[in-house]
């Protein structure tokens, strides 16, 4: 494989992997291409998508690397996230909001061990979109920050109140408990798009 081919196949890879990132053993085990040439198709990435007149840009972010859009722009991107027409969530900050319109008042780690993944940046973006806030503070070491959603989220989903929420699986088949995640997340889907 060329350094070429590598290159797309990884900004493919960063696009996919969103607001998480990706870092260099993931590539490995995904691309099972030496580390020193990934390192290498990186670094040169980096450099053309700075050179070239592109919005956006591969960045490392503690030892993660992902596609951002750049500084300069920023202005725009303010607009855009004010406009009435971006209503729209991403699959991670849908599966977020979920989790804490059931589980309210919760903490990010109890939302990331639900969740399997790191959740700061999904948190971040529909606390941006005013959805959710933070609610108090749980008891014991850390004080970890706990979060419920707005009225602005009840308003947003045409609901009156929380408990109009569709109702979660009672039972999760042995089987297939990614399915029934699914089936979840299509009826929360389908209880926004109301």
């Amino acid at each position: 494989m060329t350094n070429s081919e590598i290159k797309a196949i990884i900004e493919g890879l960063l696009f996919v992997s969103g607001e998480e990132g990706i870092d260099l053993k993931q590539l490995n085990e995904v691309l099972q291409t030496d580390s020193d040439v990934l390192k290498t198709c990186l670094d040169e990435m980096i450099e053309e998508f700075q050179a070239k007149e592109r919005g956006i840009q591969v960045v490392e972010l503690g030892g993660s690397y992902l596609l951002t859009t750049k500084a300069e722009h920023a202005s725009y991107f303010k607009k855009l996230v004010h406009s009435p027409a971006t209503a729209t969530l991403s699959q991670a900050a849908l599966e977020t909001l979920a989790i804490i319109a059931y589980k309210q008042p919760i903490s990010r780690v109890e939302i990331e061990d639900i969740r399997g993944v790191k959740s700061e940046r999904p948190i971040r973006t529909i606390q941006g979109k005013a959805l959710i806030k933070e609610v108090g503070r749980a008891e014991g070491t850390g004080r970890a920050i706990l979060y419920g959603t707005t009225k602005e989220f009840l308003d947003q989903f045409g609901l009156r109140s929380l408990d109009e929420l569709p109702p979660m699986p009672t039972e999760v088949e042995e089987e297939d408990p990614e399915g029934e995640a699914d089936l979840f997340f299509e009826k929360f889907q389908e209880q926004i798009e109301r």
